[in-house]
């Protein structure tokens, strides 16, 4: 699904990534942990390509396509999909409204008729029932007065709707509740399968406790200092960091 070799990356003149090797399977799930300003942001930025940090090196395949070379829209339709650590607000902009067009757009490009506004309103309201979301928020502006939870579970509605091929999750269990952190997980795992891989950038094993993933790695530097199963998140949740990055050093 996806291939990183020495993925190197900056923003204006500061080198951020210094070497990422990763490999994320089909079907799999990999979390990403790390110290602040580790570069776990900066990964899925450089992945979804926003356009202010600078690729200086390495390689990226999706699906044995080169990545970097595709712009943001067209990864998009790709399938790859970037959960943000804090969701912008749109005012003006209809929640549904922004929903139904982005997915519109990714079924134009598999060649798929588009839905109308009835039929997306069908599979948005039963989503929405799932991810215990009132369905007044699809009549809201896209994250215009929402809880931090809100603006989450209309990360993962988005998700849901949209069913990529890999999905990048940036620090998606920040400010969640538990019961919010379990719906987040729940909509992730219900998008697993052979051909669904994610990427989850993560400071908590709370999550991880939810969604368990295949491997667990440790960004540190602006590179993986460290890999290993579930255990190692446990491990670092107990330890901290500080013996992982002693035994890089």
């Amino acid at each position: 699904m996806l291939e990183i070799r020495g993925l190197a990356a900056s923003i204006g003149d500061k080198p951020i990534l210094k070497g990422i090797d990763l490999t994320v399977p089909d079907g799999e799930v990999h979390a990403i942990m790390g110290p602040n300003g580790s570069g776990k942001s900066t990964l899925g930025y450089v992945l979804s390509g926003r356009e202010d940090y600078t690729v200086t090196g390495g390689s990226v395949l999706f699906n044995g396509v080169d990545l970097l070379d595709m712009a943001p829209e067209a990864r998009a339709a790709a399938g790859v999909f970037l959960a943000f650590q804090a969701p912008v607000e749109l005012p003006g902009v209809n929640n549904a409204n922004f929903l139904r067009t982005a997915l519109n757009a990714i079924r134009r490009a598999h060649g798929e008729s588009e839905l109308d506004a009835m039929q997306f309103l069908k599979i948005a309201r039963a989503e929405t029932r799932r991810l215990a979301m009132p369905d007044d928020m699809l009549k809201r502006n896209v994250n215009v007065g929402f809880s931090g939870g809100e603006k989450k579970r209309n990360e993962v509605l988005q998700m849901a709707l949209l069913r990529p091929s890999l999905a990048i999750l940036d620090e998606t269990d920040s400010g969640l509740d538990i019961d919010a952190l379990k719906i987040v997980a729940d909509g992730v795992n219900a998008l697993r399968s052979p051909t669904f891989s994610a990427l989850v950038i993560t400071h908590h094993q709370r999550l991880l406790d939810h969604l368990v993933p295949n491997r667990v790695h440790v960004l540190a530097g602006g590179r993986i200092i460290r890999s290993g199963g579930p255990e190692l998140a446990r491990e670092l949740e107990k330890s901290g960091y500080a013996n992982v990055l002693a035994e890089a050093a």
